[in-house]
Parts: C-alpha cells; structure tokens; sequence
C-alpha cells in the first residue's frame, strides 16, 4: 500500500529506515547469524556444496533486506508527494518496486 505526504508531512515523517528500524535491524541480525555459520563452516573444512549452500542462503537474505530498504525508499523519497495512488508516477514506481524485487530474488 502507497503512503503519500504533503511537503510539511515529509519532513515531519521519520525516514522509512527509522520507522521500520527493528524489523530491519532483525534482519540484519539474521544474516549476520548466517555470514557467522559461513565462517565456521569454512573453518571446520565443511565441503564446498555446504558452504555454498550457505552463502546462497546469505545472498537472498541480504538481497530481501536490500529490495526492503530500496522499496521504502521510492515510497518514501521518489514519489511526489501529491500523486494518486492510481497517478501514472505511482504505477511506475510499483512496477520499478516489482522489477527490483525480481531481479534481487
């Protein structure tokens, strides 16, 4: 769901970064958790199969919380203020939104 600002909300509003901090700092938390489980596994000689196995894992993390942050920031900082939610600027970042999510699976 878009959320649309007047120029006095946006700059009255928290960043997208600062409002969803937690939920981003989990995540953060989580791939670290798995950048962690690499380092070990590379250090226990684990085979090649497995290490690579985790840092997939790692990668679509990393690229689910990158496609996060870059979905807020169109939200937040690319689309006027003013447009509708049905406005031809609103519908392409949506589709922008779609393709980046795409790409970053």
């Amino acid at each position: 769901m878009l959320e649309y600002y007047t120029p006095l909300q946006y700059s009255a509003r928290m960043a997208h970064t600062t409002k969803d901090k937690e939920k981003l700092l989990t995540r953060v938390r989580r791939i670290r958790g798995q950048v962690d489980a690499i380092e070990r596994a590379l250090e226990s000689e684990q085979e090649c199969a497995g290490v690579l196995q985790l840092m997939a894992a790692c990668r679509g993390a990393l690229n689910g919380l990158m496609a996060e942050v870059m979905e807020g920031h169109v939200r937040f900082h690319v689309l006027a203020p003013h447009s509708g939610r049905k406005s031809p600027q609103a519908q392409a970042a949506e589709e922008l939104i779609d393709v980046v999510r795409a790409y970053l699976k």
